[in-house]
């Protein structure tokens, strides 16, 4: 990434250095109710409606500015007018990456994916070198024949690093996915719109200031490490109430809304 950077580059650091500041400030709450004897959990509100979080711009300038929702996409699940986006920033020799993989994210499918609640979104973030660039290059050459959900799954399966990320070991797992013309495979996985895309996954990370993986925005909001269903959960029933909350003030002038009509 050149050093100066691009007008969306700008937006994406301007939001991620506001949802760094969240974070920190979720986990110095929490580490203050356990040193005050507390639970470390948000009461509940004497008021029948919740308070807006305050940090909600933030959170769906990021959602705006991450979800690409674009029909076709290889590289995600799910509907592309699902309420809530999850973006995934991974990279394959990431054992936390790995586990998420097997054992969350089928979770999710199952539960909100097939539901039509979550779309989720796959970003190619290799930091571990070579090795873990070309395993990306390779996902992303599966999915240009449809095939990225299996080797995604197939590369997943257990940890693999260094040699076990060798070209000819990648092109084998594509056989195992399914991968049908393995000389394209071949062709796509070193061709320069690989490496155009996975550069485009990177600087998006990087400009949100991700330092680490697995990291994920779930309808903007940050999701670090391979956390348990239940902070999935959370994220997206906050995202999906923030996003009703939304509509429903747009539909309703008393409430700020001025068209009258609700959103579809």
């Amino acid at each position: 990434m050149s050093a100066t950077l691009t007008t969306p580059a700008r937006r994406l650091a301007a939001i991620g250095a506001v949802l760094a500041l969240v974070v920190a400030l979720v986990a110095a709450g929490i580490a203050i109710g356990k040193n005050a004897g507390g639970s470390g959990k948000r009461e509940a509100s004497a008021s029948s409606e919740p308070a807006a979080d305050p940090q909600q711009p933030a959170y769906d300038e990021a959602e705006k500015a991450t979800s690409r929702r674009k029909d076709g996409d290889p590289l995600a699940l799910g509907r592309t007018d699902a309420p809530v986006v999850l973006v995934e920033y991974s990279d394959y020799q990431c054992s936390y990456c790995g586990r998420y993989t097997r054992e969350t994210q089928p979770e999710l499918v199952k539960k909100y994916v097939d539901e039509g609640v979550l779309r989720i979104e796959f970003r190619n973030f290799p930091i571990f070198g070579k090795d873990s660039m070309r395993a990306a290059r390779a996902a992303w050459a599966a999915g240009q024949q449809g095939r990225f959900p299996q080797f995604h799954q197939e590369l997943f399966a257990k940890l693999r690093k260094g040699d076990a990320l060798a070209g000819d070991k990648l092109v084998e797992m594509a056989r195992t996915a399914g991968v049908s013309d393995v000389d394209r495979f071949r062709e796509d996985m070193n061709g320069s719109a690989s490496e155009a895309a996975v550069k485009k996954d990177q600087e998006e990370g990087y400009a949100l200031g991700v330092q680490s993986t697995p990291s994920f925005l779930v309808g903007g909001r940050p999701v670090a490490g391979a956390q348990p269903m239940s902070a999935f959960e959370a994220a997206i029933a906050d995202a999906k109430a923030a996003k009703a909350a939304k509509a429903a003030k747009a539909a309703d002038p008393a409430k700020g809304g001025d068209s009258g009509k609700s959103e579809k």
